[in-house]
């Protein structure tokens, strides 16, 4: 491979235009299939077979009137007074376009709603009024036909006047059993309404109201385009005196792209980029091979939108990733390059030994990256895996980018790359000390056993982490979603943001008064239950085997009370009703997120062991030694849970609220765990190669293993540096974006970033070795006859061209990637064959 990459580097640099115009057409070429194929992007977050979806199936089959998703719009009169008639009727207009819109099954009245709630209530009153005068006409009646019995039976005419008296008796109770049906019917629909008290589509003080908007398919199908409509249609409804806002199951759409903290991040990178390098031109390299790499990644994989359904944190999280390692690997290769220009060594042939050390040190670690992303898919969770997909083709791009195009800018700004002071002292450039003390050991014993306290400690609320997907109480708080989550929790309670639909399969059919019986005998077992508000039915299916109602939870749709009472609900015994036993089902927006918030965790540890396992294979196979990887391994997991407590404190405890935004604490978004192992798994086996092959590379050259640690951190660290650097700015600019479900991600990445390069790398990793010294590189025998010699660093090509150059004593010619490859006489085993690595001798 390196070798290839050699002769690739070679080529790119001698044909530079037609490189970097092939880039550019590439671009082009996927421009024009995505304008021609895209689809539209989701912000559904969904995963199939999940008991919610298999409810929503059983409706849309059964029941079609009942299923179908639904968003709701909040109104509220700007002067905090009851609704007017004009600005009812304005009300009332905006509803009427919204289901003119293709696609709304129907939009409640919330005013004509409540009407006939308040109706209903009324009429059960006046029926029980009604009932008890009938009653006591009847007894009246009886209380006279009594004493005409008693009066016939003085006067001795009771057998003449027997079948008339019969009779009568016979009207009068007659008249008693109807008005005891029509008692019984009445008493069960005013229990029915008793149960659905709690819920209201106009709050007590009439200055709010709620109307629900049905859609003809499920919410997470609803096309985008379709809320956007509705958005569209509430912010210009121009009601006077009211405030429209609707709620984020309709106006969570598609998140910015690039927003201020994204540009933030970006100028970061390339104020560190400038700082490093000392040129303009050598800074704007990086960040243009990784625009290249975004552009042909992006508009590659969206072309395959309308294909596959996309949901947008999947490109967002492509374009992070994609511009993160896009300027890291352009960095490593063009750090090396200039490091051998300095020492003297030919533009073109410094650009290839680059691309063939440095450069297959970057195919290996992207590898690495690329295989825990696709690794995404063995979850079984269609979105999860097409995220890992999207992700792994921007970094394979950004590894293509950064072995080709780089190389060929690189030829085409020549010897501008270095500043002039640089290159007027090419060649002469001041001999650098090599570290030939090793660290200090107990300084080495501090750093471990503080780095573990501390990071340990900052893991700790991660004991108490809860995963969910964000409702609209983590929007901005001057959005609409926002507004319209607070106007309903505070005017009609938490629960009504975030209602369940309970499904109820009837062992029989039931219409009548024999379906409100079964209505008041399955309503009454749920309200029965810990955390339910209200009910109310909503009516059955056409064949009369399944009955629905709409359950609003005490607490709101992230609450840890609503997923008690959804576990309640699934795991009550079947309902004894009239005919044998029904058995409930529950579904609904709050039930879905809840089925894809338990689905994740449950895949997270089978993935988590699956990524640790492949981090021991691959490091096994780089290092030749047993115990460094199970190090890596070990700092790896250790800034994983750091990061989960990171992340489970600020979004879930609500610390540092004031700077992060975190106004309404909630849970952790459900998918962030199992992006957060694959991401930062590639990027700390990214950083372990970086600074450990110097390690490796030196002790294999002869120096003691405790001072071949000092050398490896020493020339590995800078590069390093600068390149988590530039990575937590890349990802902390999402931390400020406009959406809840981008933010999290930005901070967890950026976070887990600064923890593994700054804490576990560059502190604990080093400290480690230098405690394991020659242990740390123990090999079996037998396992390294077994296992495949991985040239990573590009050492057999490096020693087959150390005569290019004369680099000065101690330099090292691997700054970047290989940062362990050292020349001059130093270190004559340039010359040493792989069989020679200490792991041969053992």
């Amino acid at each position: 491979m390196a070798g290839l990459l050699y002769r690739l580097g070679r080529f790119s640099a001698r044909r530079h235009w037609v490189v970097i115009v092939a880039w550019f057409v590439i671009i082009a070429l996927a421009g024009v299939a995505f304008s021609l194929f895209k689809g539209p992007v989701s912000s559904a977050i969904t995963i199939p077979g999940t008991p919610t979806a298999t409810v929503t199936d059983e409706l849309a089959a059964k029941f079609p009137s009942a299923s179908g998703g639904s968003g709701t719009v909040v109104f509220e009169t700007k002067d905090g007074k009851a609704f007017t008639a004009s600005e009812k009727a304005g009300v009332e207009s905006t509803l009427k376009k919204y289901t003119e819109q293709s696609g709304v099954k129907a939009a409640t009245n919330p005013f004509t709603t409540q009407d006939q709630l308040t109706a209903q209530k009324q009429k059960v009153t006046d029926g029980r009024d009604q009932i008890t005068a009938a009653k006591a006409q009847i007894a009246a009646g009886q209380e006279q036909l009594d004493a005409a019995k008693a009066q016939a039976q003085a006067a001795g005419q009771l057998a003449a006047a027997q079948a008339q008296l019969d009779q009568q008796q016979a009207t009068l109770d007659a008249s008693t059993k109807k008005i005891d049906a029509q008692s019984a019917t009445l008493e069960q629909g005013s229990k029915l309404l008793d149960l659905a008290a709690n819920i209201r589509f106009v709050s007590k003080d009439g200055s709010s109201a709620v109307s629900t908007v049905q859609f003809t398919k499920g919410i997470y199908d609803v096309d985008p385009d379709l809320k956007t409509k509705i958005v569209q249609l509430s912010d210009d409804a121009n009601i006077s005196g009211v405030n429209v806002y609707v709620s984020n199951d309709i106006a969570q759409g598609v998140p910015s792209i690039v927003g201020p903290g994204e540009v933030v991040g970006i100028i970061v990178a390339a104020i560190v980029l400038l700082i490093m390098l000392g040129t303009v031109i050598g800074a704007g390299l990086p960040l243009l091979g990784a625009l290249v790499g975004l552009g042909a990644s992006v508009l590659g994989s969206m072309a395959f939108s309308g294909l596959v359904q996309f949901n947008s944190v999947t490109t967002v999280l492509g374009i992070m990733l994609g511009l993160a390692v896009g300027i890291d690997y352009s960095l490593f290769i063009l750090n090396r390059h200039r490091n051998q220009l300095k020492q003297g060594m030919k533009l073109h042939e410094s650009i290839g030994l680059a691309n063939g050390t440095s450069g297959n040190a970057v195919v290996f670690a992207g590898t690495t990256v690329i295989v825990a992303l696709l690794a995404l898919n063995i979850t079984g969770i269609p979105f999860l895996g097409l995220m890992g997909t999207v992700g792994a083709v921007a970094v394979a791009v950004a590894i293509l980018v950064a072995v080709s195009f780089t190389p060929a800018m690189m030829g085409l700004v020549g010897m501008k790359i270095l500043r002039r002071k640089e290159r007027a002292a090419i060649g002469n450039t001041a001999s650098t000390r090599v570290p030939n003390k090793p660290m200090n050991t107990v300084r080495a014993i501090v750093t471990v056993v503080l780095g573990i306290a501390v990071l340990g400690s900052i893991a700790l609320p991660a004991m108490q982490m809860r995963l969910g997907l964000p409702d609209g109480s983590a929007e901005a708080t001057d959005s609409s979603q926002y507004k319209a989550f607070k106007t309903v929790e505070n005017r009609f309670g938490a629960g009504q943001n975030g209602p369940l639909l309970v499904v109820a399969d009837l062992p029989s059919k039931v219409s009548g008064d024999s379906l409100t019986a079964v209505e008041v005998t399955i309503g009454e077992k749920i309200a029965s239950l810990d955390n339910v508000s209200a009910l109310a039915p909503i009516g059955a299916s056409k064949d009369g085997t399944v009955v629905a109602f709409q359950v609003i939870p005490t607490g709101g749709p992230s609450s840890v009370s609503t997923e008690n009472l959804v576990h309640d609900l699934r795991d009550l015994p079947g309902v004894k009703v009239t005919g044998g036993t029904a058995t409930l089902g529950v579904a609904g927006n709050a039930s879905a997120q809840i089925d894809v918030s338990e689905k994740l965790s449950a895949v997270l540890p089978l993935y988590l062991v699956v990524v640790v396992g492949l981090s021991l294979i691959i490091l096994i196979i780089v290092f030749r030694s047993i115990l460094v990887p199970v190090t890596a391994t070990a700092g790896f997991v250790l800034s994983l849970l750091a990061t989960f407590g990171g992340l489970t404190a600020i979004y879930q405890f609500g610390w540092l609220s004031a700077v992060f935004g975190t106004h309404d604490p909630g849970p952790i978004l459900s998918f962030l765990p199992i992006i957060e192992v694959g991401v930062l798994f590639g990027l700390a086996m990214d950083y372990q190669l970086f600074l450990v092959s110097g390690m490796r590379e030196s002790f294999a050259h002869g120096a003691p293993a405790k001072i071949a640690v000092q050398r490896g951190l020493r020339n590995g660290r800078p590069v390093v540096m600068a390149a988590a650097i530039i990575m937590m700015s890349v990802f902390a600019g999402f931390i400020f974006s406009d959406s809840s479900t981008i933010r999290p991600i930005g901070f967890g990445l950026a976070f887990g970033v600064l923890v593994d390069a700054f804490v576990v790398r560059l502190l604990l990793i080093p400290a480690a070795m230098h405690l394991l010294g020659k242990t740390a590189w123990w090999f079996p025998k037998w396992l390294d006859r077994i296992l495949p010699d991985v040239d990573v660093e590009g050492a057999k090509l490096e020693r087959g061209h150390v005569g290019e150059v004369a680099a000065p004593e101690g330099e090292l010619a691997s700054a970047g990637v290989a940062a362990g490859a050292h020349a001059g006489p130093e270190h004559p085993a340039h010359t040493v064959e792989h069989r020679d690595h200490p792991s041969h001798k053992a």
